[in-house]
């Protein structure tokens, strides 16, 4: 057993091989050690021995245990009987399930025999504090031991067939399958898929058929879960992950299942309204001090609202109400994550509390639709309380009375084909700490002429480098293409500029 993966210390150069020729009272001194057992409800250590007799006939296979440890850093413990003690390793992403995969398997102390049966929680601040489970257990045939390799069979009820452990230096080791894959139909997910899109429209699609979730006023994220981790990739492909450590207790609760989901990152207000605003607090900070304080000033939840890949199945090619069925069975709901109940039918329950909570708006989703990676279909739906979207920055014009000298507002546009269309100032909703990461900003990217090919750029303004998108509230466009009494909401670090066009309804 091991909190953290590196290799323990007083045994760390006795080779496995060695096991044969140690004295038996000093096999397990390691594992008394480190361990208080007037603290810990581990079994306490006693001198290594021989399998009973009357096992050893019934039973004449060895044993063997993978347990779920839930200590610093979730991981899965192997344990071998072998002479008289268990062998031990941690293996961080468990047990792989595919030979074109090796894990890190790191050898650690050996344990009682007692060990195959144990779970329970290890108090905090004992060595391997966390909770423990048995993950599987059976018996295993033993194919070649020696302290470089140990080539064994697997019957468990989870594990099954041939692996082979086999050491790269010290107390690293790696753990291969050498069998066909227990699925042959198995397939790894692609790394770079990219999230579906929903069409605007001003009116809710009529007819039978549809379904309807609330619009949340976050980042797209779509999250890889494998080994007890998950890797969050922004909608543009970006890995967020660090920036939202409260979120990597996901992937732990999932365990060793393989998955792929699509969800929202939103960050929700005293009123537990969704507030881009306050998201924009943990969007672009990369010090981790800071981020480690703002997980308890301003949490996030990751909504969930589709799977996309399970247990090495795609599931894209399924109609929206069977991975809808699918998401609902894995019931993901913890404290900082949650699917949110959906609606069948004309959506009126749904629109009214997106209405009453002053939320974005709704979505409506074909429910025989197949998921389209990063395609904008219009088996996706999606109808706003308010206009807002996304804008690309193309300058700035200064502020006058208390803004003088600094930005009074932005200048903002959206693409045309290639054309960079001018779409008007927003001024309204900038603060001071973001006025000054915009100046830094802008100091770098300052250029002499203009990037809009189209629309009326006011006069006594400066111009930028056209790669900063933002996200804005208005009221109308006009008949020029300009946006009416708009508000800044924050910065979108989450997508690419040249994404950026008018969103006009169907």
């Amino acid at each position: 057993m091991s909190p953290s993966f590196a290799a323990p210390g007083p045994r760390s150069g006795a080779p496995m091989g060695t096991l044969r020729n140690m004295p038996r009272k000093r096999e397990l001194a390691e594992y008394e050690a480190k361990r208080d057992f007037d603290a810990t409800p581990e079994p306490p250590a006693r001198r290594a021995r021989k399998p009973p007799k009357a096992r050893a006939a019934a039973e004449a296979a060895p044993r063997f245990v993978v347990q779920e440890h839930h200590a610093r850093a979730l991981h899965w413990d192997l344990r071998l009987e072998r002479d008289g003690v268990l062998a031990s390793w941690a293996v961080p992403k468990g047990i792989p399930e595919d030979p074109k995969r090796n894990h890190l398997a790191v050898q650690t102390e050996d344990h009682p025999l007692e060990y195959l049966t144990f779970a329970g929680e290890i108090p905090a601040g004992e060595y391997g504090g966390g909770s423990m489970g048995v993950w599987d257990t059976g018996t295993y045939e033993t194919h070649k031991w020696d302290d470089r390799e140990v080539m064994v069979t697997f019957h468990g009820e989870r594990v099954q067939g041939r692996y082979v452990l086999f050491r790269t230096r010290d107390k690293q080791w790696m753990i291969h399958r050498m069998d066909p894959p227990a699925d042959p139909t198995r397939r790894e997910p692609p790394n770079d898929l990219k999230p579906m899109l929903a069409t605007l429209e001003s009116k809710p699609p009529r007819g039978d058929g549809w379904a309807w979730e609330l619009k949340w006023d976050g980042i797209r994220a779509i999250g890889y879960v494998e080994g007890g981790r998950i890797r969050l990739l922004s909608r543009n492909g970006n890995d967020v992950t660090k920036r939202y450590p409260e979120l990597r207790r996901l992937g732990e609760a999932l365990g060793t299942r393989e998955i792929v989901l699509d969800g929202e990152i939103v960050a929700f207000d005293e009123d537990s309204r969704p507030s881009f605003e306050l998201l924009q607090r943990r969007m672009h900070v990369d010090s981790e001090s800071v981020i480690r304080r703002l997980v308890g000033e301003v949490p996030v939840t990751y909504v969930l609202f589709d799977v996309l890949w399970l247990d090495g199945h795609s599931l894209l090619d399924l109609p929206y109400s069977e991975r809808r069925a699918q998401l609902r069975e894995l019931d993901l709901n913890g404290l900082s994550w949650q699917t949110p109940p959906h609606e069948e039918g004309d959506g009126s329950t749904t629109l009214e509390i997106s209405k009453q909570f002053g939320l974005e708006g709704v979505v409506a989703k074909r429910v025989d639709s197949r998921y389209e990676p990063g395609r904008r279909s219009r088996a996706w739906i999606k109808i706003k309380n308010h206009l807002q979207q996304e804008f690309v920055v193309g300058g700035w014009q200064p502020g006058e009375k208390g803004r003088t000298g600094s930005i009074g507002s932005l200048l903002v546009g959206y693409y045309d084909g290639d054309v960079l269309h001018y779409a008007g100032k927003a001024g309204s909703g900038l603060s001071g700490p973001v006025i000054a990461e915009l100046e830094a900003r802008f100091a770098a990217e300052a250029r002499d002429d203009s990037p809009f090919g189209a629309g009326r750029v006011p006069k006594g303004v400066r111009f930028v480098e056209p790669s900063l998108v933002v996200e804005v509230r208005f009221t109308e466009w006009t008949s020029a293409g300009n946006i009416r009494h708009p508000t800044f909401l924050g910065i979108r670090t989450d997508k690419d500029p040249r994404e950026v066009v008018r969103e006009m309804p169907g």
